[in-house]
């Protein structure tokens, strides 16, 4: 990918629009709310890595420019050849940041850039593009995986066990994302949280860019094609061939090819097997009204293999069987589920839930309301002045005046200028500066840094 052609079409036409003046851009990026009111920092790293650490080239130019006349627009030549001959090719951009991981209330400031060479404050502009797609996707996937994670965890807290809690999300999406590359993006977002998934791109895309030796498990499970090809009248035979197949480990097999309930009493004969040599099955129920089908596989089960209150007071089926959903799952629906467990009195240890296109795809930029903004320019990188957008028809996209500092009181966090840190902390750490990467974070690093808050 042309490093210089990474932009919207109209990026190429702003060198001409700004005040001749001007020499240095501040911008900031936020989510200005939206659907949750705190958000996990995630995903810059890999972008400086991939894309903005890459150094642009004589033929990125030309290519450019060749691109940029038939499609309507000036290029500013001149001044990415500057760029190659003064600074080898490598961009003159300073970038600061929160640490990644940082659990941060909505309409704070997570990233800031400018420019370090005057004669290219325009290129603060052009790089919002990839630097914004870059962010707020991977934060998006982060935070819905965290917001999941609260739920089931204080269901857990209520009726069952809470130390299960990193297997009880797993990632169902890659199949349902828009390419390889957003499948490695949210699926290593989704890890921070959890550590199920069957996205390997999301286990690679976390090794390679945040030195995660292995983030993602998973384990054997059926699909449909695997028991329909035995055929309708043999369907139990297909369950028995995975029993003995898998049937001392950790194991899923879905059951709604044909009638759910007939499966749940074919598996019952196969369990006292599975508990015998020390395995675990794991029936997959996703047909139907998903709150209905959980409640009525869980309940058949324990009229069929039984169940043990637990010491909060929860039936909790034997170790040899649990359920998972992964059919329509999204938050709220995982809310409605085990709702319904705990109102019958049954735990949420019996159950895990897979999530596909919600986790990974029913996203967008508007979910957290994020937006890149200029806040401050300079004729002399020395003197700032403050600059911001204040629509009278929508007082929620203002945006936020001068140059920023993020500061904070244990789990307070407050945007500022940075005029007024005075003797607090910036919270914005540097990570990138002239093409060079300042500054990089491991995945267990990370990890913790989101479960301290």
């Amino acid at each position: 990918m042309n490093p210089i052609l990474n932009t919207d079409s109209y990026k190429l036409s702003h060198y001409l629009q700004y005040p001749p003046e001007l020499k240095f851009i501040s911008s900031y990026i936020e989510s200005r709310g939206g659907r949750w009111n705190r958000v996990i920092f995630y995903g810059l790293q890999a972008f400086l890595k991939a894309y903005l650490s890459q150094k642009i080239t004589a033929d990125d130019i030309k290519e450019a420019k060749e691109f940029a006349a038939p499609h309507g627009l000036p290029f500013n030549e001149k001044g990415w050849e500057y760029i190659l001959k003064e600074h080898g090719g490598a961009l003159p951009l300073r970038i600061e940041a929160v640490a990644e991981g940082s659990v941060v209330p909505t309409e704070n400031v997570l990233v800031q850039m400018q420019n370090t060479d005057a004669n290219v404050p325009w290129l603060v502009g052009w790089v919002e593009t990839a630097l914004l797609r870059a962010i707020w996707y991977p934060v998006a996937v982060a935070t819905n995986s965290y917001f999941c994670k609260e739920l089931i965890s204080r269901f857990l807290s209520e009726t069952g066990t809470p130390s299960e809690i990193d297997f009880k999300l797993h990632d169902f999406g890659a199949r349902g994302v828009s390419s390889f590359e957003s499948a490695g993006i949210g699926g290593s977002a989704h890890l921070l949280n959890f550590k199920g998934s069957d996205t390997i791109s999301g286990a690679l895309f976390a090794r390679q860019f945040y030195g995660a030796d292995m983030a993602a498990f998973s384990i054997p499970a059926s699909e449909h094609s695997t028991m329909t090809a035995w055929g309708k009248e043999r369907e139990n035979l297909a369950y028995a061939n995975m029993s003995e197949r898998f049937g001392d480990s950790v194991f899923a097999c879905v059951i709604d090819s044909y009638n759910i309930e007939n499966a749940i009493l074919e598996w019952s004969k196969l369990m006292p097997s599975i508990k015998e040599r020390g395995g675990r099955v794991v029936l997959r129920p996703d047909s139907g009204n998903p709150v209905a089908m959980a409640i009525l596989c869980i309940e058949r089960l324990i009229e069929l293999v039984g169940a043990r209150k637990n010491e909060k007071g929860y039936l909790v089926l034997p170790d040899f069987v649990r359920v998972i959903y992964g059919d329509g799952i999204e938050l709220e629906r995982i809310g409605d589920i085990l709702g319904e467990l705990k109102m019958r009195g049954i735990s949420s240890d019996n159950i895990a839930f897979g999530m596909g296109g919600a986790l990974l795809q029913h996203l967008s930029r508007d979910t957290l309301r994020f937006a890149m903004k200029a806040s401050a320019v300079s004729k002399d990188g020395i003197n700032w002045q403050n600059i911001a957008k204040e629509p009278i028809s929508d007082p929620s996209k203002h945006s936020k005046p001068g140059r920023l500092a993020l500061v904070r009181d244990g789990k307070h966090w407050k945007t500022i200028r940075l005029d007024e840190l005075a003797s607090e902390q910036n919270q914005l750490v540097p990570v990138f500066e002239n093409g060079k990467i300042l500054r990089e974070y491991n995945f267990e690093e990370i990890r913790a840094r989101i479960a301290n808050g």
